[in-house]
């Protein structure tokens, strides 16, 4: 597959996984976090990622890829609706400041490509691949944390004796 499919793939999966982020869901959830490590796991071993020509600029481009990922999920994560229903069901749902910050997360993903592609690093999905894996992983994993707490928290409340 050319680089070009490869990457209107991946930005087509990445538009459903905000799509499915719209609506409402548990937030127990664990298909999203083995998407993302497939996902990172592709990023790496398909090749590209790191360019053997430019070692630091690759690598230093790529610690740069990662720590936005991370950034970027962990806004993303903060903007995120999560509740618990009257069963002890923690859910989650996106708010309109979660697309924004989805917005910025890709802007900055294409800034790092087109920066890569002016310093003569070579153009692949691979780094595409493990910037989206990362950045939903740190995303979904963040979320339910925050319905773990909110569990945890609601339990300890219902078994305080005084």
């Amino acid at each position: 597959m050319e680089p070009t499919q490869s990457a209107l793939l991946i930005l087509a999966a990445a538009v459903f996984i905000v799509y499915r982020q719209m609506k409402t869901r548990p937030t127990a959830r664990n298909g999203i976090v083995y998407v993302s490590a497939a996902l990172i796991v592709l990023g790496i071993f398909t090749g590209g990622l790191i360019d053997g020509d430019h070692l630091a600029l690759s690598l230093a481009l790529g610690a740069m890829e990662a720590v936005a990922a991370v950034v970027f999920g962990a806004i993303r994560a903060a903007t995120v609706r999560v509740w618990m229903d009257e069963a002890g069901v923690t859910w989650s749902k996106a708010t309109p400041l979660t697309v924004l910050a989805w917005l910025a997360s890709l802007a900055s993903r294409v800034g790092l490509y087109f920066a890569g592609a002016a310093l003569g690093l070579p153009v692949t999905t691979s780094g595409l691949l493990f910037f989206i894996g990362l950045t939903i992983g740190t995303q979904a994993l963040l979320v339910a944390r925050r319905g773990r707490a909110l569990s945890a928290t609601t339990v300890r409340a219902d078994n305080f004796v005084e």
